[in-house]
């Protein structure tokens, strides 16, 4: 049930961004919200902001990519840390393929506060958050503590693409778009493993290898 939510969560989000590409309408009122944030700016948002800017960049998120891998590999969650790693390299090269088929300019550098690359859409930050908290959601569901897991996950997520557009370095369709690749990659990918049974298939096989029933 979870994967499909998270896909059908994920359409909703991309359809969206994608279609205000093509919109007046939604190009005026994306442009108004990045306004509108710059206008409201204060110093304790600034600095949780260009947090956020730093932790949800590519770096920090191959760090914590690592070491959550590394955790479940040394608890011989060996198809988890395959999924995990799928995840987050196949997420990074669909944001930012799709940066270079859209090439989207930024918004206007006097709205920025932090340093950006690329075009603007989809947000890579909004990609690599939601491609996390989908990760999560996803092999935590039967843990004991899963309502607080998916709270810290959906919250940052949410604050990391919100935090995108305070910056003034993307359009709030750009962060939609991001959200929404990021789950629907998340979720087709698990969907695909748990199908052809991963921890099975010769290109994995192990003979140490345990089930792994998250």
């Amino acid at each position: 049930m979870m994967p499909y939510l998270l896909l059908c969560i994920g359409c909703i989000f991309f359809i969206v961004g994608v279609s205000a590409l093509f919109s007046p309408t939604a190009q005026f009122w994306d442009i108004s919200v990045v306004q509108l944030l710059s206008e409201h700016r204060n110093p304790a948002f600034d600095h949780l902001s260009t947090g956020l800017a730093f932790l949800g960049g590519m770096p920090a998120v191959l760090l914590v990519t690592v070491l959550w891998c590394l955790n479940h590999f040394l608890n011989g969650k060996k198809t988890i840390v395959v999924f995990i790693v799928l995840s987050v390299l196949g997420s990074i090269g669909l944001g930012w393929l799709l940066k270079w088929c859209f090439d989207r300019p930024r918004p206007p550098e006097m709205y920025h506060i932090v340093n950006s690359y690329g075009a603007s859409f989809p947000s890579a930050h909004s990609v690599y958050a939601a491609t996390l908290a989908g990760v999560a959601l996803l092999i935590y569901r039967y843990h004991p503590r899963y309502f607080p897991i998916a709270f810290v996950a959906l919250l940052w997520f949410g604050m990391m693409g919100i935090s995108r557009v305070y910056v003034g370095v993307h359009y709030p369709t750009d962060v939609l778009a991001g959200w929404g690749i990021g789950l629907i990659w998340t979720s087709l990918l698990w969907l695909g493993l748990l199908t052809i049974k991963l921890d099975k298939n010769k290109l994995f096989l192990d003979k140490n290898l345990n089930e792994v029933k998250e």
